[in-house]
């Protein structure tokens, strides 16, 4: 018969570890834990805890350690067999029948580890010859040690499109299909899916290779993903696996806390620098099966993201998620990294000790809900305060806990309350001074940038017209949206659509917006740029082809309008020549910026102009 994990899972939820050990052994209870003295070796002080929560038990002094399953065997000396039938009778359950298909289909998961094995191993050897020099330049410049790059299994994936296939010729081309290595396109021959890219193996719980996770290595590929993962197959399944969950489980069991954090050179880098319990989710939001797996290690998993604006949507996203979700003593906390730095940039320049200070003072999962709604938009008006409590009450509504729904509002109406009617205070008198001359500002700066504005917002309500045209557009470009710090709001709904695998319909999309009060861009505010994907009968390369460079100046212009307004801040404060010279330099800059969206949209037309006119000859 084949037991699925998910059956086994079941079964320990419905049985309580301490009821089962405590017939055999004296516990005595201590906060939510129960200890005993060891019963796999003598003492005489009590090392060996039960946790009924987190369904283990653990001796700090031989080490023994298990859940209820691992009990019954190791303890009572029963079969692994004999101990899930009696666990189950105790439990209600009843055990799934011997299922042919349910073997078979063990059968074939075992044959796709054995895949993955093989791949894994070639891609290891591949790293040391000649022409994984990149990959080992790269590795170089991140400053892994070796004990690093041997725990976390770096390899290389070759150039070739059939490389892999000759490799790995024991195995059919159908299994390396399935197991996610190569790629089968109607009417063409497979390929392989990993190419000229550093190779990281994705394992499961148990420590076996499931997938992978592959980073590029020529920068001038711009089209390409900067990270690629397998896709889901039998064995894996991106919203069901944590990166290093299987080395950051028991290192957590030790430190009392898991540290989730956005990707998984950013695991590695925690690692490498002493912080074994780090995790991370698939290159998506966190999943609701993801945070049930985290509150299994521990009550309150630390969300560790980037400090730029993608990865505090990215925080918000999992603060809703787990909202409906929160039990008693289970929820979140939240740590901000500096402004535009990611947990590897804030240890190189300040060390692991600043990181570990930030760790050691999270915010709460209802600090991070009440502060990003105060910040989300201007509260300038008594209607903009009522949406502000209209919000909070909203995140309210999806808590299922009654106890915790109740604190959460009590909380947050306390917080409103005293953020929207604060007490008056009398002003202290002072005597009238000469006023402080007002800061002085390059005229022509200022009026550069508010001549600016109209087209700032032409090019944003320009690429969402363009997406909702072209909506199968929005999976290729969704990564680089995502970790863009763009202001229209309207984006980051279609990215939180394409997470949660919602139909990419125009027609599917224009609702979604609706339903968040958000309408779709109308053609007067871009006019001004015609850029060939929104042309009715476009041909759909070059559709697709403009929209992708539009992209690209979106997600440019962010970074540099903030170090235009960084530069002339600071000439403001100091007049000094660099200052000046570094403000100059930077609103040139900004300036070929608008030629290139000015040419690139007047490019575009012309290209479509000849065309049609091409095709009208025809």
């Amino acid at each position: 018969m084949t037991l699925t994990p998910q059956w086994l899972d079941e079964l320990r939820a419905r049985v309580t570890l301490s009821s089962v050990i405590s017939r055999t052994t004296r516990l005595t209870k201590a906060g939510h834990e129960f200890k005993a003295c060891c019963p796999f070796h003598n003492e005489k002080s009590p090392s060996f805890t039960v946790n009924d929560q987190k369904g283990f038990y653990h001796c700090f002094g031989c080490g023994a350690h298990g859940d209820v399953i691992r009990w019954m065997t190791d303890q009572r000396g029963l079969s692994f067999m004999d101990a899930v039938k009696e666990l189950a009778a105790e439990a209600g359950l009843d055990v799934p029948a011997p299922d042919p298909r349910a073997a078979k289909k063990a059968e074939q998961h075992a044959g796709l580890h054995e895949v993955l094995e093989a791949a894994q191993n070639w891609y290891r050897a591949q790293l040391e010859t000649p022409e994984g020099a990149k990959a080992r330049a790269y590795l170089a410049s991140r400053r892994f040690d070796a004990l690093t790059m041997e725990r976390f299994g770096f390899g290389y994936a070759p150039a070739g499109r059939q490389a892999l296939k000759a490799a790995l010729s024991q195995f059919d081309d159908t299994m390396l299909i399935e197991a996610g290595m190569r790629i089968a396109v109607d009417d063409k021959e497979p390929y392989d899916r990993f190419r000229d890219r550093l190779t990281m193996p994705i394992h499961d719980a148990r420590g076996r290779v499931i997938g992978f996770a592959a980073r590029i290595l020529d920068a001038d590929k711009k089209d390409a993903p900067k990270y690629l993962n397998s896709p889901d197959t039998p064995l894996f399944d991106k919203g069901r696996t944590l990166f290093n969950l299987h080395r950051a489980g028991p290192a957590s069991r030790q430190s009392g806390r898991i540290v989730v954090v956005e990707g998984q050179m950013d695991v590695i880098a925690l690692a490498a620098a002493g912080i074994a319990e780090a995790v991370a989710p698939m290159g998506t939001a966190l999943t609701e099966r993801q945070l049930e797996m985290l509150w299994r290690l521990v009550e309150t998993p630390i969300l560790c993201f980037d400090g730029d604006a993608a990865g505090q949507r990215a925080a918000m996203r999992a603060v809703t998620r787990a909202l409906p979700l929160l039990r008693p003593a289970h929820s979140l906390q939240i740590v901000r990294m500096p402004a535009g730095m990611d947990p590897d940039d804030l240890i190189k320049r300040d060390g692991v000790a600043a990181l570990e200070a930030l760790l050691a003072a999270p915010k709460s999962l209802l600090d991070q809900l009440w502060e990003h709604e105060r910040d989300a938009a201007p509260l300038n008006s008594p209607e903009d305060k009522a949406g502000l409590k209209a919000r909070l009450m909203a995140h309210v509504e999806t808590i299922a806990d009654p106890d915790i729904k109740a604190l959460y509002r009590r909380e947050l109406n306390d917080r409103f309350s005293a953020f929207a009617f604060p007490p008056r205070q009398e002003r202290e008198w002072r005597p009238m001074g000469r006023a402080a001359p007002p800061r002085r500002s390059d005229p022509l700066v200022t009026q550069r940038l508010r001549k600016n504005a109209g087209s700032r917002d032409a090019l944003s309500a320009a690429v969402l017209a363009g997406l909702l045209r072209h909506p199968q557009e929005l999976a290729r470009h969704g990564d680089a949206l995502a970790h863009a710090d763009l202001a229209d709001p309207r984006f980051a709904v279609l990215v939180d659509a394409l997470d949660a695998g919602e139909p990419l319909e125009t027609r599917h999309l224009s609702t979604i917006l609706a339903a968040r009060g958000l309408v779709a861009p109308n053609p007067v505010e871009y006019a001004s740029l015609r850029f060939g994907f929104l042309i009715e009968d476009s041909p759909p390369e070059l559709a697709s082809e403009s929209l992708a460079q539009a992209i690209g100046l979106l997600v440019e212009r962010p970074a540099l309008e903030a170090a235009l307004a960084e530069a002339t801040a600071r000439f403001e404060r100091d007049l000094s020549e660099g200052a000046y010279a570094e403000q100059q330099r930077l609103l040139k800059r900004k300036l070929e910026f608008d030629a290139r969206l000015r040419q690139m949209a007047s490019a575009r037309t012309a290209a479509l102009d000849g065309a049609a006119t091409q095709k009208t000859a025809e």
